[in-house]
């Protein structure tokens, strides 16, 4: 395998990329990039990396503040294969079993895990003839995980309408059109079971109801290839990307919030942030498409995303959050666990599509402490609680709602349970809709981006590559192929692939039948120096967690 170094010119300078933003799409593409000779600079708003995968230390208690788990390895792997390191050296990562323990209103429950029989014998006990068609759905889901995975459509580029006119046919072939809840609906009756086969859009900012089945790949990724946790937290893999990045000898600048993307002649060339001009042969935006092109980009450069079209974008609901460190430990809950309430679509319609805060709620539960004691004092619990809710297209008023709402999902985890949670609590952070725009620049507080309904998937997300400025591509949860942590790796590799063809770059991964990633020494590896023609240089031009409660 080349080295990165073999990979530029010796004699030139290398071409200059900016990254906007240090979420996971963000750090894997700058890792990328990096690695086949280019000089990257990342640009930051917050004091520390991560993104939605933020961190929190407070008293001892360890909170990741996003997301909590880890799906298909080998594709975070691939990563660090570009770069010619092994993920190991970097990460511990551990598995989970249950991957979830979902409660039902009725007080039954079922852990959600792996094994077939297990999960067969468990769904015996509610309804015999769900379990025997068990095999039945996971074989006709495994072609839509094959496909987005074994045939890499989840990283294929998506730029064009004829790429998308030979998807529809595949789509159709294997279901994939139908709403998630329809598909699973024909193979199961008990509400258990359809639920915990239909939930999954809801990670990636999805109404299961309303999102196509090709999203249905993720249960059988799942089975698959497991659920991981990372030991001292999922704030560790940004930590490991952000030192194989330095390591390459990537440059990393936080509290630079990036204030104008500059365009010249229809091209992308620099970025201002903290008060200086970065020149850039090509600028990558891991941020929030919205902001990207209504906020960072002059309106006369923007033929396609028109202000108006922004604001069309479908975005998907938001989340309220609680960050909690109790003095007691709670052995009911697992890893992950779910809480619901007997709505299931009503509840999904009030916030999805009328906007509004229901009476009731179901909740997410993030508790590392059962698999790694380490992020909270000893005996004591690290948790997050979340709540999905309507956007802040909903006109909610959370200053007023904020502390009301907190209280109202402490007395109802009491009320369930958790006995002596308030008198227990050591440590209270939230975080609402508000905090997802003033500090991730999320249009309307987003949590998950782009909603992935058909229309807008593939083709039909905000492209990798801009459709409107030369030299500008996106990566992350807004473009193809969606939200959730295997989607925004995945989206690195599309984008990486873009600029690739752009520049004339290495391919940098291959996908064996196990669905592991090996890097191909054979393929041809072309100079990035001299890919794009140089830039006029140009004179120089004179950015917190979130809220606590």
């Amino acid at each position: 395998m080349s080295s990165p170094e073999s990979l530029s010119n010796p004699s030139e300078d290398p071409r200059r990329a900016v990254v906007i933003g240090s979420g996971f799409g963000g750090l894997a593409l700058a890792v990328r990039l990096q690695a086949a000779g280019l000089q990257v600079t990342l640009l930051e708003k917050r004091e520390k990396l991560g993104g939605r995968a933020y961190h929190l230390e407070d008293r001892g208690y360890v909170f990741d503040m996003g997301p909590s788990l880890i799906t298909a390895p080998h594709i975070i792997d691939a990563v660090f294969q570009a770069a010619g390191r092994r993920m190991e050296d970097y990460l511990e990562l551990m598995p989970l079993d249950p991957y979830y323990r979902i409660y039902f209103h009725d007080g039954t429950h079922i852990d959600y895990v792996g094994d077939p029989d297990r999960m067969k014998a468990q769904m015996a006990t509610f309804n015999e003839r769900d379990a025997e068609r068990f095999d039945d759905f996971m074989a006709k889901v495994r072609p839509i995980y094959d496909e987005v995975i074994g045939n890499r459509l989840g990283s294929k580029n998506f730029g064009s309408l004829k790429t998308m006119v030979g998807f529809i046919p595949k789509m159709i072939k294997l279901d994939a059109y139908r709403p998630v809840a329809q598909f699973v609906n024909r193979y199961f009756e008990d509400f258990r079971h359809r639920f915990i086969y239909s939930f999954h859009p809801l990670f990636v900012g999805g109404n299961p109801f309303h999102t196509p089945s090709v999203y249905l790949m993720i249960p059988y990724l799942e089975r698959r290839g497991g659920v991981w946790f990372s030991r001292g937290g999922m704030y560790s893999l940004v930590e490991a990307l952000g030192t194989l990045f330095r390591e390459l000898g990537g440059e990393i600048l936080t509290e630079h919030e990036v204030t104008r993307i500059g365009v010249e002649g229809g091209r992308a060339t620099h970025v201002e942030a903290g008060g200086r001009r970065f020149e850039a042969d090509l600028v990558v935006s891991n941020g929030d498409v919205g902001h990207t092109y209504r906020d960072l980009i002059a309106s006369e450069h923007r033929k396609k995303w028109t202000d108006r079209k922004v604001a069309k974008i479908d975005y998907s609901m938001s989340c309220f959050l609680l960050y909690l460190g109790t003095r007691k430990q709670y052995p009911a809950l697992e890893h992950h666990t779910l809480i619901l309430t007997e709505r299931y679509r009503d509840l999904l319609e009030d916030i999805f599509e009328k906007k509004i805060l229901p009476d009731d709620f179901s909740m997410y539960l993030h508790v590392p402490t059962r698999t790694d004691p380490s992020m909270a004092p000893e005996g004591c619990e690290s948790m997050y609680v979340l709540v999905p809710v309507a956007n802040l297209g909903s006109g909610l008023d959370w200053e007023e709602l904020r502390e009301p709402f907190a209280d109202t999902v402490i007395d109802f985890l009491e009320d369930w349970g958790l006995e002596g949670l308030r008198e227990n609590l050591e440590v209270c952070h939230l975080m609402d809709p508000r905090d997802f725009r003033d500090e991730l620049n999320s249009t309307l507080g987003n949590a998950f981006a782009v909603v992935p309904k058909f229309t807008q998937t593939a083709w039909f997300r905000p492209h990798n590559r801009s459709e409107d400025v030369d030299g500008l591509y996106l990566v992350g949860a807004g473009t193809h192929p969606g939200a959730g942590v295997p989607g925004v790796f995945l989206s690195a590799e599309t984008t990486y692939g873009c600029i690739a063809e752009d520049l004339g770059l290495a391919d940098q991964w291959d996908w064996d039948e196990q669905g592991k990633v090996e890097l191909d020494p054979h393929r041809a590896r072309h100079d990035a120096a001299e890919a794009v023609p140089p830039v006029a240089p140009t004179s120089g031009v004179p950015s917190g967690p979130p809220r606590t409660g």
